[in-house]
């Protein structure tokens, strides 16, 4: 069970986390001893050339992915003490993702995909109807909610993407560069509708992105450089 977070404690707590992978006898580092915090209702990009670490750090903060060593806490919990089940429930419960490439089943249409989290609740169709409709509403898609992915333009299905992501509700939303497909009108949407998210209705938002376009519209930036925190800029 979770414990209510102190007042002004940070949503995600990361202390002194190392990961690597063994090859052969070599070791493969990716992050070394990292530390981060991220306070609640904070939108926080994170930025670093390709292999810098930041897609690994996103996957720990999201339980998708676990340290060598060092804590990882979200929400009041050692995620990184959880066994594989109880990781499971927890990203249900406190975890939106959004992806790159969207990951939107093709054979489902919006609002079926929008649906898929909420399949691992306790939700009944009815409701889970009305968490969908509420979704899709506040990513502008109500229109949309019966066309299937492939009739959907880009920034659409990023859109259906970002409305599965939210529709539990998720304490923290993971964005894992939402914009890298996209061109720059469709990014400036979905940049759009993120801070709306954030400034609006309080979601807390850490961003894995190479744009710095995209970074400035976050509230801090931090740039990661062979798995180590090398400078962050706060707006």
């Amino acid at each position: 069970m979770s414990q209510p977070q102190p007042i002004g404690s940070p949503l995600v707590h990361i202390a002194g986390v190392e990961k690597y992978f063994q090859r052969g006898a070599e070791k493969i580092h990716v992050l070394a001893e990292l530390n981060l915090a991220v306070a609640p209702g904070e939108f926080l990009a994170l930025m670093g050339p390709s292999g810098s670490g930041k897609s690994t750090l996103l996957n720990l903060i999201g339980g998708l992915d676990r340290p060598t060593k060092g804590t990882v806490t979200v929400a009041g919990e050692r995620i990184d003490q959880l066994s594989d089940r109880q990781l499971a429930d927890w990203r249900a419960r406190h975890i939106g993702f959004v992806f790159q490439l969207y990951n939107l089943m093709p054979v489902l249409n919006a609002e079926r995909n929008v649906e898929l989290p909420l399949l691992l609740t306790h939700l009944n169709a009815a409701q889970r109807a009305q968490h969908v409709a509420a979704a899709l509403a506040l990513v502008g898609l109500s229109h949309r909610a019966k066309h299937f992915p492939r009739t959907l333009s880009g920034g659409e299905q990023q859109r259906v993407g970002i409305a599965r992501g939210i529709v539990t509700d998720p304490t923290l939303l993971l964005c894992d560069e939402p914009t890298g497909d996209l061109d720059r009108k469709a990014g400036d949407e979905i940049l759009d509708l993120l801070c709306a998210l954030n400034r609006e209705h309080g979601k807390t938002i850490v961003m894995v992105t190479h744009d710095p376009h995209a970074s400035a519209r976050a509230s801090r930036t931090v740039h990661l450089f062979k798995g180590q925190i090398t400078n962050e800029a706060v707006k």
